[in-house]
């Protein structure tokens, strides 16, 4: 099953990704910052399509970088890694606004969902 799956989800629209240092484990020592730091980098590019989002003020946005807990520099580090590797993605910056802004995603959510099924034709048509 988890075969199957991995091929069915290649549309990703996140808000405020949690690309941090929060869950460690022997695969990612750095959480999920591992995720733009190793694992994106250094693996074959994936048939995605990326929307990312991230508020100037998001969650840890006082932490510094090396505490790898700042939602702002790790979502910019993975629109980086994503830009690096080709994939074809859309980063979006919002400025003065706090974590997931209601009115942020009033005003983003069609756009972001247009972004990510352009071009998109269902199998068999």
């Amino acid at each position: 099953m988890k075969r199957l799956t991995r091929h069915l989800y290649r549309r990703v629209i996140s808000y405020s990704g949690t690309f941090v240092a929060l869950q460690r484990n022997a695969i990612a020592p750095n959480g999920a910052w591992d995720f733009h730091q190793t694992f994106i980098p250094n693996s074959e590019r994936k048939p995605l399509r990326i929307w990312l989002h991230v508020s100037e003020n998001d969650l840890g946005a006082n932490t510094p970088a090396d505490g790898m807990r700042n939602w702002v520099i790790a979502n910019n580090r993975m629109a980086d890694a994503l830009k690096a590797k080709k994939y074809p993605y859309q980063f979006v910056f919002s400025e003065a606004v706090g974590h997931v802004d209601r009115n942020v995603e009033r005003q983003t959510m069609p756009e972001a969902f247009e972004w990510v099924w352009k071009g998109y034709k269902p199998a068999g048509r």
